[in-house]
C-alpha cells in the first residue's frame, strides 16, 4: 500500500489546492457531541438508516416527520411497548413507508438502545467510547445486537450520527484493491481487519480522521 504522503499529493493534484481539498472533507463530531445526543435521537437515526436502505433518501426523509409522530418521537421506553397489533395498524397509515420488516425493526432497536442504556448509561456513551482504531468492531456489534444493521447500514448510520468511520463504498473498495490491500469487497473478518489496519496506518501518518481518509481514498479512483 502507498503511504499517506502519496494519497495527499494525489488529492492535491486532483482538486488543485489544499483549500479545495479541505472543503470536500467531512468533520466527525467530538466525543462530547456524541455523548450529548439523546437516546431517542439515536433510535430515530437508526430507524432512518434502516428505512433509507434500498430506497431514495429524499423520499424517506420527506416522510420522517410522520414517522416521528407515529413512533412517539422515538422515545425508546414507549416504542419498545409497540406490539404486533400496533405495527399492523401502522401498516395502514399512508403517511408512512409500509414495509412490515422495517417497521418491526423499530421496537427491536428500541430494546437494543435500552439494553445499551442499562449497560453504558446511554447509547451515546457506547458510540463515543468505542475506539476508532477498531471501528469495524463497532460495525459488528451494531449488526449483531441491532435489527437490520448489517452490510453497509452500520457504517452509514455511524456517518449519519457523526462518529468517525470509513465506509467501504464501491469507489473505496476499488481504491483498496488498487492498493493491493484486499482483492474483493471486505465482508470477512480477515479482510475487514486488513482494511482497518491500513486506515490505522494512514491515520498515524497524517493525524486525519478516518472519514476524511475514506473520502480522499475514494477520489483516487478514476471515472
Amino acid at each position: 500500500m502507498r503511504d499517506y504522503q502519496w494519497l495527499h499529493e494525489y488529492c492535491l493534484n486532483r482538486f488543485g489546492s489544499a483549500a479545495a481539498l479541505e472543503a470536500r472533507l467531512p468533520q466527525p463530531k467530538s466525543d462530547a457531541e456524541l455523548r450529548s445526543l439523546s437516546d431517542d435521537r439515536y433510535l430515530s437515526l437508526i430507524a432512518l438508516r434502516v428505512f433509507r436502505a434500498g430506497l431514495k433518501h429524499s423520499l424517506v426523509d420527506a416522510k420522517w416527520p410522520a414517522f416521528e409522530q407515529a413512533f412517539f418521537g422515538f422515545d425508546p421506553e414507549k416504542v419498545v411497548l409497540m406490539g404486533a397489533e400496533h405495527l399492523e395498524r401502522l401498516m395502514q397509515d399512508e403517511r408512512l413507508i409500509r414495509h412490515l420488516g422495517k417497521l418491526k425493526s423499530v421496537p427491536r432497536n428500541a430494546q437494543f438502545v435500552l439494553d445499551v442504556q442499562k449497560d453504558k448509561g446511554s447509547f451515546g456513551a457506547l458510540i463515543a467510547d468505542w475506539p476508532v482504531t477498531d471501528i469495524v468492531g463497532l460495525w459488528k456489534y451494531l449488526a449483531k445486537h441491532g435489527s437490520q444493521l448489517g452490510g453497509l447500514s452500520a457504517p452509514r448510520f455511524l456517518r449519519m450520527v457523526g462518529k468517525d468511520t470509513f465506509i467501504p463504498t464501491d469507489d473505496m473498495v476499488a481504491a483498496l484493491k488498487a492498493q493491493e490491500i484486499i482483492d474483493k469487497a471486505p465482508t470477512s473478518q480477515k479482510d475487514l481487519a486488513l482494511v482497518q489496519a491500513a486506515f490505522n496506518k494512514w491515520h498515524e501518518q497524517s493525524g486525519r480522521p478516518l472519514c476524511q481518509l475514506s473520502v480522499m481514498l475514494a477520489h483516487t479512483v478514476n471515472h
